[in-house]
């Protein structure tokens, strides 16, 4: 499946089988590679994700009417 084709949730689940079938400690190596480099994608496109998500939320909500919204500790 392409990545711009997979939701959050449909990565967050991939990523949970590449972890534990690299934790069982099974897996050749060159396998073990290439499922760890599909982690990696897969873990990009969730925080691009969830970046783009916290954005769109920034954008909508508010503190006190006209201040614009933060994370603790985060400076806007």
């Amino acid at each position: 499946m392409k990545l711009e084709n997979v939701s959050f949730e449909q990565a967050m689940e991939q990523l949970e089988k590449i972890t534990a079938r690299l934790e069982e400690g099974d897996v050749p190596l060159e396998e073990a590679l290439e499922e760890y480099k599909r982690g990696m994608e897969l873990s990009a496109l969730c925080h691009s994700k969830l970046k783009k998500a916290e954005t769109e939320l920034a954008k909508l909500v508010t503190n006190d009417g006209d201040q614009p919204f933060r994370l603790d500790g985060e400076d806007v």
